[in-house]
């Protein structure tokens, strides 16, 4: 761990795994498994560029960069105290991911030296009139679009995206509608979804969508993903599916399209 990084007097340090180490707001946003299932989701590409909306603390660009699944990382956070938030934690796992400080609203491919491979994100899903506002701005910020709806991210993605480029994203089932209309809206067009169940028996938690830049309609729909084998009280029983996730930031290849 690197020692010389400043942490604050509301802040602790959470080990992620054995290389990544996360300073966190003990009483802000935290992140969840819909970000580390959202890195597992993501294909490696090794050499290619990528751009994450909404870094937060950075943990999903932290864990692609462990994994070698980009070339380059550019992390894109508007509020003030998560980014600097990002930075420290950038700073303290020496990590080369590449802070930027903007409202992805106004993205230009200019900002990251031309047009990127891939965006990814884990976007705000509730809408700013829906669910109670929390008191503390970034949780706020984090779950409502305050700072720009799913068509706003799905806008920006397509402006910097190449041809052929991949959105990548994890959402609320009760919204896919606008999900996906926003991505067809703006030339994403939806390749692989996946459902993601808290265990059998239950309805669906979370979404993850694979959209590419310019294709053609065709989606692949894969077997629905289950994250614990029983409903337990502690909710530590987890799947094989859900242990390689945490192992290898990856899913096996029934959850692609090889």
């Amino acid at each position: 761990m690197n020692c010389d990084f400043v942490l604050l007097e509301n802040e602790r340090v959470d080990a992620v795994d054995s290389k990544i180490n996360l300073i966190q707001k003990k009483d802000g946003f935290a992140y969840g498994t819909d970000a580390v299932m959202l890195a597992a989701y993501i294909r490696k590409m090794s050499k290619k560029t990528a751009v994450e909306f909404g870094a937060g603390t950075g943990i999903i660009s932290l864990l692609c960069e462990e994994y070698k699944k980009f070339g380059k990382i550019y992390s894109v956070e508007v509020q003030n105290d998560y980014y600097d938030l990002l930075k420290r934690n950038i700073a303290l796992n020496k990590s080369e991911v590449n802070p930027i400080k903007s409202d992805i609203r106004t993205l230009t491919p200019v900002d990251f030296g031309g047009e990127v491979d891939v965006v990814f994100s884990n976007p705000p899903y509730m809408k700013t009139d829906s669910g109670f506002a929390n008191t503390d701005i970034g949780k706020n910020t984090a779950r409502h679009e305050v700072e720009g709806g799913i068509e706003d991210f799905c806008k920006s993605a397509s402006k910097i995206l190449k041809h052929g480029g991949l959105f990548y994203c994890v959402y609320r089932p009760d919204r896919a509608i606008d999900l996906i209309c926003s991505m067809r809206k703006y030339n994403l067009e939806p390749k692989r979804m996946t459902y993601v169940y808290p265990y059998v028996d239950s309805r669906a938690c979370l979404m993850l969508v694979e959209a590419k830049k310019g294709a053609l309609p065709s989606l692949y729909l894969t077997k629905p993903f289950v994250i614990f084998k029983s409903a337990t009280e502690k909710n530590t029983d987890n799947s094989d599916d859900m242990n390689k996730v945490y192992k290898e930031c990856d899913m096996d290849d029934e959850y692609k399209r090889v």
